[in-house]
């Protein structure tokens, strides 16, 4: 406890306690009764916060920050506070610079990220707004100038964890006493309309319109599950290994996690033929899968560009006859993942395409129309159904053969997807791309490969 007392001047003291054990003397000056009570109980406050090692409340830290130089100077003289919380306030502008500068353990992709909250930030408080003058209710409001930019919910959910973030820097730094966003938050909502599933009918019919170079990037984004543009455009001839059919791919998006930084792939049947094709075709010395400058065009200072893959592949959607779906390359990775989730175990297919089963049922898996089409289907032979006798046996009435739900077998050919209402047609060009296997070694002479799909060379551009 502090206590007041009053000299015949009509000056006043506090004193106190310290956590040592010390007598200390605050010297106030001729102020009112009501003003010296006021002070007693902030430097009660401190004092405490001293003694049990805690950050000051929040209001206690504002106070400290309102205070003019005067008493700022008697509190650090007394060690009620430190040396750095009576220089003037840190500018939110020059803080978020700061941070971006010391954080050289993210990639410039991320950054670039963060700088999108940074400028609503700017917007929202203006530059020179000090770090310490931001509240929790000024934290809400930001929150609300977000939701007022009309932005998806799953971006304004990001951008206050990355505020949070920033705040939290400061927090250690000793620059605020207290994260006005600790407690603010917005749930992020995944829409089922941004899902979609790409059948293997509606790739083939664009890969009818694709030169050799779209058809390498899509068949390695649908049929090989790599993120597209970084691990599609990484990939290099010497990560193919012909031999064991196995493919390394790089992932610069995962590589600053250890061990993240590559995964193998099975070389997968629907990729053999169009591998084999852009290997003998390639230009001598070629180090890179897919060419046509993509790759230099997306590799920046800042991190990887799409580089105009999206507006060129939308063209290409709608060459074929289709309306392009929501996040076009996330969709034919999701769509791989579905189908390697139907033959695999969890722990497999995850591997295979780079990420944890959390993120793999969150954001990839789906229910199908398949799906369901499968499970209307009546078992034959199954004690309590009825089936009539042209359903008996999928080859005569077309529908497909059940699984047994407890033990998942390998279908017999790979190729073959459960999607079976939706099945490609098998008189186009690539409807049985995904059933050429090359024979060893990639071929150099189309007699050296074993072909049952239509032919590759030639096709529309």
């Amino acid at each position: 406890m502090a206590s007041i007392s009053k000299h015949s001047n009509g000056r006043r003291t506090i004193q106190f306690i310290d956590r040592d054990g010390t007598r200390k003397s605050i010297r106030l000056g001729k102020i009112s009764k009501r003003m010296a009570e006021g002070l007693k109980f902030r430097i009660e406050q401190l004092n405490a916060s001293s003694i049990t090692g805690h950050a000051p409340d929040p209001e206690t830290a504002r106070w400290i920050m309102e205070l003019k130089k005067t008493m700022t100077d008697k509190l650090v003289k007394v060690g009620l506070i430190p040396e750095q919380d009576r220089q003037s306030g840190t500018r939110l502008g020059t803080f978020l610079a700061d941070y971006l500068t010391r954080r050289i353990d993210v990639k410039p992709a991320t950054q670039e990220v963060w700088k999108q909250v940074i400028r609503n930030l700017l917007t929202h408080f203006g530059k020179d707004r000090e770090l310490s003058s931001i509240t929790e209710g000024d934290a809400e409001d930001f929150k609300l100038f977000l939701l007022a930019e009309k932005l998806a919910s799953t971006t304004v959910h990001k951008r206050l964890q990355f505020a949070r973030m920033f705040f939290k820097d400061s927090l250690k730094r000793k620059i605020i006493h207290t994260n006005p966003f600790a407690d603010v938050s917005s749930k992020a909502v995944i829409g089922t309309n941004r899902r979609f599933f790409v059948t293997r009918d509606a790739i083939n019919q664009v890969l009818e319109v694709c030169n050799p170079t779209w058809r390498l990037i899509v068949c390695l984004a649908r049929f090989g599950g790599l993120r597209c543009p970084s691990e599609v455009l990484s990939l290099r001839w010497d990560n193919i290994d012909w031999g064991k059919e196995r493919i390394a791919v790089q992932a610069p998006k995962t590589e600053h996690h250890p061990g993240k930084g590559s995964r193998i792939i099975p070389l997968f049947p629907e990729l053999k033929e169009v591998l084999a094709v852009a290997f003998e075709t390639a230009p001598e010395g070629a180090e890179y899968v897919v060419g046509g400058g993509y790759r230099e065009a997306s590799l920046t200072k800042s991190g990887w560009r799409n580089c105009n893959l999206r507006t060129q592949f939308e063209r290409l959607v709608r060459r074929a006859g289709l309306e392009p779906w929501p996040r076009l390359f996330h969709a034919l990775r999701a769509s791989r993942e579905t189908e390697l989730a139907k033959e695999y175990p969890i722990h497999v297919f995850t591997a295979w395409l780079g990420n944890t089963p959390r993120i793999a049922m969150k954001h990839y898996l789906q229910v199908t129309d398949a799906d369901f089409e499968q499970a209307i289907q009546p078992v034959p032979n199954q004690p309590g159904t009825t089936c009539k006798p042209e359903q008996k046996g999928a080859a005569k009435s077309g529908a497909p053969a059940l699984q047994n739900p407890v033990q998942h077998t390998r279908a017999a050919s790979r190729s073959n997807s459960q999607e079976t209402t939706q099945a490609p047609d098998q008189s186009g060009a690539y409807a049985n791309l995904c059933n050429t296997t090359p024979v060893g070694a990639p071929p150099s002479s189309g007699e050296d490969r074993i072909r049952t799909c239509g032919p590759v060379a030639g096709s529309p551009i």
